[in-house]
């Protein structure tokens, strides 16, 4: 057992390594440069807006329909759809108050639509013109991703956000089967929803009732090690070790600590485990590859292939464990 997390140290990444993320798209520069090298604001946001206007994400705002939407859909079984855009967008860091993002979203708000719900939650058959897009559909795993852009972006999400406080069950977590029965919480629909209710608290402010449901559910991850059964021990699904980006709807150790980070959570002993995880998988290079990409057509490629180094996972995991050696 950890005594005191704030003591761990870990390697520095390597001054090549660095160059290497810098070597790459303004997406991955900005971040770099703000949570690995702590530069100046000011050169943080002139790399950042360059995300609008060159690079993954000018080519993701280049491919919007002139319906708003993106593949045509608020939501496809592929990943090219509306939702998985302005997801990737978000974890991409295009500025919200930037002209480009305005109207890109402004777009989404006033044209898309989900096809087929009402605002009920009733299916009313597929020619029926449903929900705005940033008023959801019914599962919480979809709705936690639409509402995580939504708050990003600026949009209302009241709908969305009252459904995933109305559908969180008792264990403290949340899951797409609960509609079917199930009374035990998903790591993936869970970690959905803490994201999006981080991204609310961060755009609106304090709320007494969103901070106690996401500080529930983050303690369902916490009660469980980040992959572990509360019962037994036993890893839960041994697919959650590999790390994936983008992660989608799917859990993963990284990006359970990536969630932890973000919210400021204070390192203990319930994440040694998940953190010593990450750092074995640093490469002799002091880079991490991208183990899993999950099946379907992306709207654009971001250059990694599984199996490789990718500068996505190196990232998150650099600043994952900068934060947990700083024991805040």
């Amino acid at each position: 057992m950890m005594t005191n997390p704030s003591k761990r140290q870990f390697p520095k990444p390597q001054e090549s390594v660095i160059q290497w993320l810098l070597d790459s798209d303004p997406a991955i520069r900005w971040q770099v440069k703000q949570d690995l090298l702590g530069a100046p604001p000011a050169e943080v946001a002139a790399e950042r807006a360059r995300v609008a206007t060159e690079g993954w994400g000018a080519r993701l705002l280049g491919l919007q329909a002139a319906d708003g939407s993106w593949g045509g859909a608020a939501f496809n079984q592929e990943l090219d759809s509306t939702m998985h855009v302005l997801t990737l967008l978000r974890e991409m860091g295009l500025d919200p108050a930037s002209d480009a993002a305005q109207r890109a979203v402004g777009l989404v708000r006033d044209r898309v639509r989900w096809q087929g719900w009402d605002w009920d939650g009733a299916w009313r058959g597929l020619d029926f013109v449903g929900n705005p897009f940033f008023a959801g559909e019914v599962e919480p795993c979809i709705n936690g991703q639409v509402g995580a852009s939504g708050a990003y972006f600026g949009q209302d999400i009241q709908r969305i956000l009252g459904l995933l406080l109305d559908e969180q069950l008792p264990d403290g977590g949340w899951n797409c089967e609960a509609e079917n029965g199930s009374t035990r919480s998903s790591f993936h629909t869970t970690i959905c929803v803490l994201e999006a209710l981080l991204e609310y608290e961060w755009a609106v402010g304090g709320n007494q009732q969103v901070t106690a449901a996401r500080l529930r559910g983050q303690e369902y991850l916490l009660e469980r090690r980040l992959l572990r059964r509360l019962t037994t021990g036993e890893v839960i699904d041994p697919a959650w070790t590999r790390f994936s980006f983008p992660t989608w709807w799917h859990y993963d150790v990284l990006r359970g600590l990536d969630y932890l980070r973000r919210a400021g959570v204070s390192p203990d002993e319930r994440m040694a485990e998940a953190i010593e995880l990450v750092e074995s998988k640093r490469d002799g290079d002091g880079r991490w590859p991208l183990e899993t990409r999950h099946p379907g057509t992306t709207a654009i490629e971001l250059g990694e292939a599984e199996g490789q180094p990718s500068r996505w996972t190196t990232l998150r995991a650099l600043r994952v464990l900068n934060w947990y050696a700083a024991g805040e």
